[in-house]
This record gives structure tokens, sequence and C-alpha cells, in this order.
């Protein structure tokens, strides 16, 4: 296992606990969050925490996948905020403490007609 798994998974541990200062020990000082759907970034680790602890609702995170090497790791999210259930791919970099993170919050949608004869669905 790499350090940096076990940063993302206290991340996440700590984020869900809403333990706010051992979030923000997970973060580099000069953490940069990006969300590239809304084409927004966040520098900084204060401003990011922050950002975190003003997110609106009753939200929670369990950790479906991680998957890690050194120096990057991607988790695959099933978040709830109040009763909206949603899913969330996030991308890290660092070492022991996290550089980076990328977001992607897809929204899920009907298929396009004609390709019912290929696929089933779930």
């Amino acid at each position: 296992m790499t350090d940096l798994r076990k940063t993302v998974e206290r991340f996440w541990a700590t984020a869900e606990a809403r333990d706010w200062d051992a979030f923000a020990g997970t973060l580099a000082e000069d953490v940069v969050y990006t969300l590239p759907q809304t084409r927004e970034r966040i520098s900084g680790r204060e401003r990011y925490v922050q950002f975190n602890r003003e997110y609106p609702g009753d939200w929670h995170i369990r950790i479906d996948r991680i998957v890690a090497e050194p120096g990057q790791v991607v988790t695959w999210l099933h978040v709830t905020v109040g009763l909206e259930e949603m899913y969330a791919i996030s991308f890290f970099t660092g070492t022991d403490r996290i550089t980076s993170i990328t977001d992607f919050w897809p929204e899920p949608y009907e298929p396009p007609a004609g390709r019912e004869h290929l696929t089933e669905r779930y």
C-alpha cells in the first residue's frame, strides 16, 4: 500500500467525520483542487478546507473503489446529500500529503436510442 493511498483513506474518513483539523493534515499547504465540470479551482489548504466545511447539506461519503500507485490515487465514491445519491471520481497526486485533487461528478442520463440491441440496463 502506498503512503498516498493511506493519506487518501484518511482524507475521506476525516471528511466524513467532519474532523477539519485532521482533514487539513492530509493536505499539502499549496494543494490545488480542480472541478473540470464547473471550471473552478481552489488553491491552498485553508481555502480548500473552508470550501468543504461550508458545503451545504447533510452529505456522506462511501468509498466504492480505490486504485493506487506511487504518487497517484483514484477513488470512486458513492455520495449522498440528503436523499440525493450520486457518484464521484477523484484523482489525487502527492506523496505523504495530497498536492492535487481533481473531482468528476458525472450526472446520470438516459442512453441514446439505437443501441438497445447491444446493451442491457441495470
